[in-house]
């Protein structure tokens, strides 16, 4: 039934509980065309009070009618427990035989690639019960002796990288910023004296201090990795390295925000916008899914933290026209559509706003329902008047009506 329109669950709820047309529109108050128009669909659902009358007549939960017949799960409390404990678990076995054997790094690889798709397309529950595992093999296989593993120290050190880095990313996305720096810590940690390692590591670390109200400590930590990576002449840069650059510049640039340094913040991503605009769009080196899409993103939620909700929104209605825009992966869209709809917010129009979000649930449910940080944009949008149909599914399902 959760994936009938609303009309028709209504429909089906009145004949389960015997009811006529006449005797549900009795009840509410309404003619019996008033009820046949909504379960024909002809007439729209759209304000929350109806929503809870028609609940309220036919026994049951609005969000039954909605369609989400259990709340979705806000914070992803026990897989994050689980990470935390990957996290907290250290190896101090006295001799090999102690130790499991360190998988393939070929295999692992592979592992790894996965991860990083599952957290693009914002499959959070999903990833947080791959990434104790991963944690545990990953880091097996870097400290692995050489009879044990036939990859290079690089091999496995840069794959240990990158599972921190996705570690670090869902964990901020989830609100548990002390937890991402951890992380981020460990990766800056395990990249050493390489300097590409090194600037790979400093995003996550970067995400996470901005997370913790840290933004001169992010900016400095990004600006310093990226100037070690920087080559002489920007144009010969390998793209890889100057997709590590570009987004090492963006980070740089929402943490400049973070604590309203606006000059910077133009600095910063003009300079990014120019390694996008030799990059192009359509690459994804690193993981960072770098071009001139993601830099006119960023330019929204800079503008966000700054203040400025109209440029804002300006931006990101030209953004979203981009041929670009659809190719980026789910979770990438989703959040910068929170960010769309905290600048709408601001500029007072609401409806924008709650079409915005209900695009955002639709594009990554696990963006909007898993994050902590979404549920302050949508409670906004509801109490600033009567919501949508759309935003009373996102409210009721999180809880927060």
């Amino acid at each position: 039934m959760d994936e009938l329109p609303i009309g028709r669950r209504v429909a089906q709820w009145r004949i389960r509980r015997r009811m006529t047309q006449q005797m549900l529109a009795d009840r509410l108050g309404k003619s019996k065309s008033w009820v046949d128009k909504v379960e024909r669909g002809v007439r729209t659902l759209d304000r929350l009070s109806v929503l809870r009358d028609l609940a309220e007549a036919l026994r049951v939960d609005p969000a039954v009618l909605l369609g989400s017949s259990t709340p979705a799960s806000t914070g992803g409390a026990n897989g994050v427990d689980a990470v935390r404990a990957a996290l907290a678990r250290y190896d101090f076995a006295p001799d090999e035989r102690g130790r499991q054997a360190a998988p393939p790094v070929a295999e692992l690889g592979q592992r790894v690639g996965h991860a990083w798709l599952t957290y693009q397309h914002a499959h959070y529950p999903q990833l947080l019960r791959m990434l104790p595992g991963l944690l545990g093999d990953a880091q097996r296989a870097h400290v692995a002796q050489p009879e044990q593993s036939a990859a290079q120290p690089e091999q496995t050190a840069a794959l240990l990288v990158q599972v921190y880095r996705v570690t670090s990313s869902v964990l901020v996305k989830l609100g548990e910023a002390d937890c991402a720096w951890l992380a981020a810590d460990r990766a800056v940690a395990v990249a050493a004296a390489d300097p590409l390692r090194a600037a790979v590591a400093a995003i996550p670390l970067g995400q996470a201090l901005r997370a913790l109200d840290r933004g001169r400590l992010a900016m400095a930590a990004t600006i310093a990795a990226a100037h070690r990576i920087a080559p002489p002449v920007p144009q010969e840069g390998p793209p890889g390295e100057l997709s590590v650059l570009g987004t090492l510049l963006l980070q740089a640039a929402l943490a400049a925000a973070n604590w309203g340094d606006a000059r910077s913040v133009g600095e910063l991503l003009d300079q990014a916008g120019e390694i996008a605009e030799q990059i192009g769009d359509g690459h994804d080196h690193h993981w960072t899914s770098f071009g001139p899409t993601t830099v006119e993103l960023a330019r929204v939620a800079a503008a966000v933290d700054l203040g400025d909700a109209g440029e804002a929104v300006a931006r990101h209605e030209q953004a979203v026209r981009r041929e670009q825009w659809r190719r980026l992966p789910a979770g990438h869209r989703a959040a910068h559509l929170v960010d769309a709809a905290r600048a709408y917010l601001l500029v007072g129009d609401l409806a924008a706003a709650g079409r915005t979000l209900v695009d955002a649930d639709r594009t990554a449910p696990a963006e909007i329902r898993s994050r902590p940080a979404v549920r302050t944009t949508i409670t906004a949008v509801v109490r600033g008047g009567p919501p949508t149909v759309g935003v009373a599914c996102l409210a009721t399902a999180l809880g927060l009506t």
